[in-house]
């Protein structure tokens, strides 16, 4: 059964870090591209990062770079995603999905999602 699997998120001050990780299970996650995203109360799903399947190749949105680095270990089946500087408005359910090709930021060109993990940023 394939299967994916987010972790890592909870409670943070402002200006604190968090690495979510994003276990799959039941298929090789090596081929694929995977993509973080978040949806905020009230809010649209909007995507955050997304990494090819060597690793080699990322991309993150805009208002993101510099403060989120996503990674991958294949030998693992698991990627992560390192956030740092956290903000309020970081606030949101992240997820990960994967794609078989090119990355892309529509969460519609996505599948096999996972339930989502809570990331809060309050003081």
């Amino acid at each position: 059964q394939l299967q994916l699997v987010e972790s890592g998120g909870g409670l943070v001050q402002p200006g604190g870090s968090l690495r979510l990780s994003c276990a799959a299970s039941g298929f090789t996650l090596g081929v694929y591209y995977i993509g973080w995203f978040r949806q905020a109360p009230g809010k649209e799903r909007e995507a955050v990062s997304c990494i090819s399947p060597s690793g080699r190749s990322t991309d993150y949105a805009d208002s993101l770079k510099g403060r989120f680095t996503i990674s991958r270990d294949n030998a693992k089946n698991t990627a992560y995603l390192q956030m740092n500087s956290l903000k309020p408005e970081d606030t949101a359910v992240y997820y990960c999905a994967v794609r078989g090709v090119r990355c892309s930021d529509s969460p519609l060109d996505f599948g096999s999602w996972g339930q989502g993990t809570q990331v809060t940023v309050s003081s």
